[in-house]
């Protein structure tokens, strides 16, 4: 399919961290494959021209440290811009923040987990559902995933299949339409990312703090080069 391939920033990661290793941008490309570098940033949290859905070919929705809740004007811009992508039939992909913020799109409700902030590697369970989906189809049906986050989908929208959950977040992958999907994961993550977050955040846990392990994460990493030959094969 031709159009234009948009990254849109929501946010950004540490500052220190940033400086040695690039942004959520830089990894997401990075995961993309040799695509990457044909993905256009967009900084949307910083007020930059969101782009018209007419000419867009692919678009991923990345993480941020603010709160969906917050209902900043940029993010709201954002929600509304993604119900049109959505009705157009734009492939999308929302990763935490945007996995969120499409949600809300599409009508369903975000908010603080009850469970607390949930870090570090976790396992994922796929649903029956995603055995047929094109995205997460092929995947393993327990897989291990870098998450940090304190909000969570809490009511996803009416027509949503979710396709991934654990005992933390019965909402870790929604599918949203025909092609649109959200991971509350970071697929973009790798081990020494996800490090410096648990490293920042642990101290929040408390006694659960024991529990959190960092490895490698191969089959979440692949859902990102997933969603780019999607992209490339419509």
């Amino acid at each position: 399919m031709q159009g234009r391939r948009c990254i849109i920033k929501v946010g950004g990661s540490f500052g220190a961290l940033t400086a040695c290793r690039g942004d959520f941008e830089d990894w997401i490309r990075a995961g993309l494959g040799a695509d990457g570098r044909r993905w256009q940033v967009i900084d949307a949290s910083a007020g930059e021209a969101l782009p018209d859905g007419a000419e867009l070919a692919g678009v991923v929705i990345t993480g941020s440290h603010a709160m969906v809740t917050e209902a900043a004007p940029w993010s709201l811009s954002v929600e509304q811009w993604l119900a049109g992508l959505l009705a157009r039939r734009v492939p999308v992909l929302g990763i935490c923040y945007g996995h969120q913020l499409l949600a809300r799109a599409c009508g369903g409700e975000v908010g603080f987990n009850p469970r607390g902030l949930e870090l570090g590697c976790v396992e994922i369970r796929l649903t029956a559902v995603a055995r047929d989906d094109p995205l997460f189809g092929g995947l393993p049906g327990r897989f291990v995933a870098p998450l940090t986050h304190a909000q969570s989908v809490l009511r996803p929208p009416p027509e949503a299949q979710v396709l991934a959950a654990n005992d933390h977040d019965p909402h870790q992958a929604l599918r949203l339409g025909e092609t649109a999907w959200g991971v509350q994961f970071h697929p973009e993550f790798d081990r020494e990312v996800t490090q410096v977050y648990v490293d920042r955040q642990i101290d929040k846990l408390g006694a659960r703090g024991a529990e959190v392990e960092v490895v490698d994460t191969p089959e979440a990493a692949g859902l990102l080069q997933r969603f780019a030959a999607l992209v490339s094969g419509r």
